[in-house]
Order: structure tokens, then C-alpha cells, then sequence
């Protein structure tokens, strides 16, 4: 197993982030974020003081002695461009060099994109669209069609460079939509291209609209936020003051100053681009970084994000007894064969992915009554590919191998989000999930297929398989009890 540290200076923190790297799988197993205020500083001096200077080199001696005690093989240190407004950058990064052993590589904006893009992309399940990224000093917007950047442009407007009162902020929106020049390829988008945004002002943006629209999952990443809300959540910070902006819970303290010119932008670019409604993405610089530096080195580019997420879970949650894959293979056999029974759409094939690959995810709290605590660590594991509604319904799934673990009250809790059919499906296909689970007794693929027959109020399951299924097949009965409650037929396997 591999060890990869990235360190990143930009203008307001250096972060250091370790991650673990197996058979082309990355899992992040650390996160150290200290603030510093080069952005606010060089504005005003274009220099870095003594001060700050002695400091981020002490940042960057603990985290050169965390990246060794951690044993990390490989370091990527880069710095943003805002860097080289100091007059006195170099010697800067010679002092960190000789103190450290750390060399810094500054990104220039071709660069930053290349690496956003390859972040976002493996965030977001979208084929095609464009993505737009404000930053401190830029913003970016990029149109992309399958995993290629097709045209780019950079404008020098940030949440940092831009001067922004909140009593003039509808006009200072018009002045940024002055700046907005459409390129070529802005002018030929589909009429139902899929933006994507990132950066921390749209993940604010979101986190306030939640809030707004009283949105039931707290969960930023791939959160659609249609132009109506945005529109809305525009005109309630308007009307707020710095410090009660600061109050706003899932809002950094420090951001809070930028937040009023982030979404002058935003709401700028909305309009110029005449977008209807725009995906978050949480996808950030340090997984674009690893991404090119260290993954597609192992890795052949995926187009499924979900298949990947899922074995990339496995890869650092499994152990020498884990049937996952099986349980996932026989899940999928099985919702087949019972579509005359279950009658429900594709739509629910991604749920039942994730809920039979994770169905034993609540082992890390509690190894008999797994079923009951996997929905957090679905909902909340960062599995790309899917949406919030997909991610709710296989935590759901999940519950339900065990229908009494199931709540009506926690589903009400997402009704803004889930549906009826969907309710009638968790139902379904948790059954599914627990036979699948059933039928791997042995914790050895015995059984390759299953054919089912329906005959009157019985459904018959006949087991294909190389070695005596005896174990499966007594285990699979005791399903039968909650198959009939759901299902309303007799099951009989042999």
C-alpha cells in the first residue's frame, strides 16, 4: 500500500492531505488545514511579511514531520498562482525548501483547470456540460464532452478582487455581467447542457439554500440548485449583515466576507450563461492532483464513477470474510428473475448497486445488527455517481433486511426527497438484498444463477450451482416469512 501526501498553499490556508493508494484505489485517511491570510496580505503589500513567512514555515515543518511519521512515500507540493504577486516569492520558497525539503510547483491557470477538471468529472456523473469554478482571483468556465476540455475561458474576477457592498450588490452584479465577454463556445451550448459548479462559493451558495428550502439532506455534493433558489438565496444574504452571516451554521467563519461577492458572481454567471439550474460539486484541487499524478498511473480512466466509488470503498473496508462482490452479483440476478414480481423501472438498479455492495457497512458499529446503522455510512460515504435520491433509497435498502429496523418517522424526514413508489421499492429490493446475503451462506459463490418459476400464490427458485447448496437453500427459507409480507407469495427454494 501506497502513501501520498499533497500539501497546497493558496490564499487563505495550507492543507495537508495524506491519502492511502491500492491497486489503483485512494482513500483519504488525513486533513490538516491551517489558515493564513497571504491572499489579504499581498493585496495589500504584494510582499509576505516576516511574520507570516516564520509561520507557514513552521506549518510546513509539522506537517513535513506528520508526512514521515505517516510513512508517505510520494509528496505533491503546489501553489496558486496568487504566489507571484509577492515581490519576495522566490526567496520564500527557497527558505521552505531549506528548512523543509519541501519544493513548491506553481500552477498557472491551464494547469489549475487541467486538474479541476479531472477532479470534477470524477465527482459528477455527467457525460457532457461545462463546468464553472470561482475562485479567489479567477474564474473559470469549461465546456467538456466525454473526459475532454473542448474550450475554455478565464476571467479575472474572484471573491477576493472584487470590492462588494452589500447595500450595491445588485449593481455590482450588473458590472461583473459586464465582464462576462461570451467566447465562441459559450454561444453554441445545448439548450439542456448540464452545468456543474464548484469552488467554495457555490458550495456556500448551496449550503444557505438548503437551509432556505428547508432541503431534508445534508449532503452538498451533486445537490441541484435550480435558478428560482438561487435567486432567492441571492436576495437573503442581500439583506444580511457580516456577522450574522458568520452565524450561519456550515459556514466558515473566514469565508463569511467573501460569501456577498461569491454570489454576485454566481448569480452574474447565471444569467449571462442563462443557466436553469446548476449541480454542486465538492470535487476540489487535491483530487485532480491526485487523479493525474498518482491514480491514472495504475488506474485506466472509468466512465462508471459509481462501479468505481463501490470498489473503492471495498478496496479499504474489506477483509478475508467479505462476500460483497457476491452478494452485489447475486442481487442483481435476483432483481432480474423477480421483475414480473417487483414490477419496478431501471431507476432502482443503482440503489440496489450500492445497497448489496454496502450491505454490511454497519459492521464498524455493530456486527449483528448491521443493517440498522448502514444507512449513514451509505448516505455519507461520498459515493459518486449517483444522485441524493438514489444515495437515500439504498440507505433505506439497507434498513429494511430487517423490516423491523425500519421507520416511518425517518422516512418522512426526506419526503421532500423520496417518493411513494419509492417506499413500496426500499421495501422490495431490502428483501432482495437479505436473500442475496442468504444465498452466499458459505461465504463462497456455491450458487452461479437462480431461475424462478411463479406458480399461483408461490414463486419456486431453482438454484444453479457446481457444490451442494444445502447451507444456502436453509438459509435462504428463513427468509421466506418477510418474502410473503412484501411480496405476498409463498417462496420455496430448491
Amino acid at each position: 500500500m501506497e502513501k501520498v501526501a499533497i500539501i497546497e498553499l493558496n490564499e487563505k490556508s495550507l492543507k495537508l492531505s495524506i491519502y492511502k493508494i491500492n491497486n489503483g484505489k485512494s482513500c483519504l485517511s488525513l486533513v490538516k488545514n491551517q489558515s493564513c491570510p497571504l491572499g489579504e496580505e499581498l493585496d495589500k503589500n504584494e510582499l509576505i511579511s516576516p511574520n507570516t513567512k516564520n509561520e507557514m514555515v513552521e506549518v510546513l515543518k509539522v506537517y513535513r514531520k506528520m508526512i514521515e511519521g505517516y510513512g508517505v512515500g510520494k509528496i505533491i507540493s503546489t501553489a496558486t498562482s496568487v504566489i507571484l504577486k509577492a515581490r519576495n516569492y522566490r526567496g520564500f520558497l527557497d527558505e521552505v525548501y531549506n528548512n523543509t525539503g519541501l519544493n513548491f510547483v506553481i500552477l498557472n491557470d491551464e494547469e489549475y483547470i487541467k486538474y479541476l477538471f479531472n477532479a470534477v468529472v470524477n465527482s459528477i456523473d455527467s457525460a457532457k456540460g461545462v463546468f464553472v469554478y470561482v475562485g479567489a482571483y479567477s474564474t473559470y468556465i469549461v465546456k467538456y464532452n466525454r473526459r475532454a476540455i473542448l474550450g475554455s475561458v478565464t476571467y479575472p474576477i474572484g471573491t477576493y478582487n472584487i470590492d462588494v457592498k452589500d447595500e450595491d450588490l445588485d449593481s455590482k452584479v450588473k458590472e461583473i455581467k459586464s465582464q462576462l465577454i461570451k467566447q465562441d463556445f459559450m454561444n453554441d451550448l445545448d439548450p439542456d447542457c448540464k452545468f456543474v459548479g464548484m469552488g467554495d462559493a457555490f458550495i456556500s451558495l448551496g449550503r444557505i439554500a438548503k437551509k432556505i428550502q428547508k432541503y431534508s439532506l445534508n449532503v452538498d455534493n451533486n445537490f441541484t440548485l435550480t435558478h428560482e433558489n438561487m435567486d432567492k438565496t441571492f436576495d437573503f444574504i442581500k439583506g444580511l449583515e457580516l456577522d450574522k452571516i458568520r452565524k450561519i451554521k456550515g459556514i466558515d467563519y473566514d469565508d463569511a466576507e467573501k460569501i456577498s461577492a461569491g454570489f454576485a458572481i454566481i448569480k452574474a454567471l447565471f444569467e449571462v450563461l442563462n443557466m436553469k439550474e446548476v449541480t454542486i460539486s465538492t470535487a476540489n484541487l487535491r483530487e485532480g492532483l491526485l487523479q493525474v499524478n498518482v491514480l491514472s498511473v495504475s488506474q485506466e480512466k472509468f466512465n462508471d464513477l459509481l462501479t468505481n466509488s463501490l470498489e473503492s470503498y471495498y478496496e479499504f473496508n474489506s477483509d478475508e470474510f467479505s462476500i460483497n462482490q457476491n452478494v452485489y452479483n447475486m442481487a442483481t440476478i435476483l432483481f432480474k428473475q423477480l421483475k414480473v414480481m417487483h414490477k419496478l423501472p431501471r431507476f432502482y438498479v443503482k440503489p440496489l448497486r450500492i445497497a448489496s455492495f454496502m450491505y454490511d457497512s454497519g459492521k464498524c458499529i455493530n456486527s449483528e445488527h448491521y443493517s440498522r446503522y448502514g444507512f449513514e455510512k451509505i448516505v455519507f460515504s461520498d459515493i459518486a455517481g449517483v444522485s441524493h435520491r438514489e444515495l437515500l433509497i439504498a440507505g433505506f435498502i439497507c434498513i429494511c433486511q430487517n423490516l423491523d429496523d425500519f421507520s416511518l418517522n425517518d422516512w418522512i424526514k426526506y419526503k421532500d426527497i423520496l417518493t411513494d413508489e419509492d417506499l413500496d421499492a426500499v421495501r422490495k429490493l431490502g428483501i432482495i438484498v437479505k436473500l442475496a446475503v442468504a444465498l452466499n451462506a458459505s461465504r463462497k459463490p456455491v450458487i452461479q444463477d437462480i431461475v424462478c418459476d411463479i406458480l399461483g400464490d408461490s414463486i419456486i427458485m431453482k438454484t444453479v450451482s457446481e457444490a451442494d447448496p444445502s447451507f444456502e437453500i436453509l438459509e435462504g427459507m428463513k427468509v421466506a416469512y418477510d418474502y410473503k409480507k412484501v411480496y405476498k407469495k409463498s417462496l420455496q427454494i430448491i
